[in-house]
């Protein structure tokens, strides 16, 4: 009897039901408002020219200011700093991901004390602050001649990035069954092509999340490159749209429409590879 009472309490109606659903819906309606929210204010912003005082949330429904997209196109060279962006992105993640996954794969498979030493020591790199080396990083890169140089801040910006890329690709590999390796090793397989034909193919999730992260990390970078890439035909895009308010500050239009021709390419890079992110962060948690 008190256990039929019990079941009876817990029951729910479909009631319960529908104000759950509605209270989710409205909850994710507020987290979508507050993330479109920037970017809305940007294209009212960039749309106003620089005498019009009105507030940020009213749009313009004529005479709009198209000439502050092509301001920035033309006079503040954003298109430029864009390719450069690209290039450094590129470059860096692309050898994130080699370097990273090359480096995890024997830190997964060998567990020596060695081994666990050296993955304790890069995880610990990933504490440490870059700004916190600036000095000596850029006494050394002066040396070398990195400065205003692509291959300069790749090759700081893949250091920076790396350690996180040696974690996530070392868990991935865990979950992996070490019979796979031993079977290559019954066919007569080294390590290295083992690596390259049964476990590189494998990764292609864990690769999705290391590409976004470090790929929107260094997109968006920009306290190592407003040092390290000073002379403005080299600038990437973060220090190019920071330049807009101190040049520019009487006209917050094109420091807008340069923000929106800077987030554009990672809005569509994401909208194309979230499945793969969303696979790649849950991919190593089951074996």
């Amino acid at each position: 009897m008190a256990r039929g009472k019990q079941t009876k309490q817990m029951s729910y109606s479909p009631s319960d039901y529908q104000r759950g659903r509605w209270a989710i819906y409205l909850f994710l309606i507020i987290v979508c408002i507050c993330q479109l929210l920037p970017f809305y204010l940007a294209i009212t912003t960039s749309l106003k020219p620089s005498d019009d005082m009105s507030p940020s949330l009213v749009m313009r429904t004529h005479d709009l200011a198209w000439s502050n997209w092509t301001q920035a196109v033309n006079e503040g060279g954003i298109l430029k700093a864009v390719f450069n962006s690209a290039v450094v992105t590129v470059c860096s993640t692309f050898l994130v991901c080699v370097l990273g996954a090359a480096a995890a794969y024997p830190l997964a498979r060998r567990m020596t004390k060695w081994n666990k030493f050296i993955s304790a020591f890069i995880l610990s790199m990933m504490m440490i602050p870059p700004m916190s080396i600036l000095v000596p990083l850029y006494t050394f890169l002066v040396q070398i001649g990195g400065i205003n140089n692509y291959w300069g801040i790749v090759i700081v910006l893949t250091a920076e990035k790396l350690p996180l890329s040696v974690f996530l690709y070392t868990a991935f590999i865990k979950a992996i069954p070490p019979a796979i390796d031993e079977a290559g090793a019954l066919d007569g397989a080294n390590h290295l092509q083992v690596f390259n034909r049964l476990i590189l193919p494998m990764l292609k999730p864990v690769t999705a999340t290391v590409v976004i992260m470090t790929g929107s990390a260094v997109w968006n970078e920009f306290a190592l490159s407003s040092y390290i890439l000073t002379d403005p035909q080299s600038q990437t895009i973060a220090p190019r749209v920071a330049s807009f308010f101190s040049v520019n500050t009487n006209n917050l239009g094109i420091a807008a429409a340069a923000a929106l021709i800077a987030a554009a390419p990672m809005v569509v890079a994401y909208m194309f590879l979230q499945k793969y992110f969303i696979a790649g962060m849950v991919a190593g948690s089951v074996k």
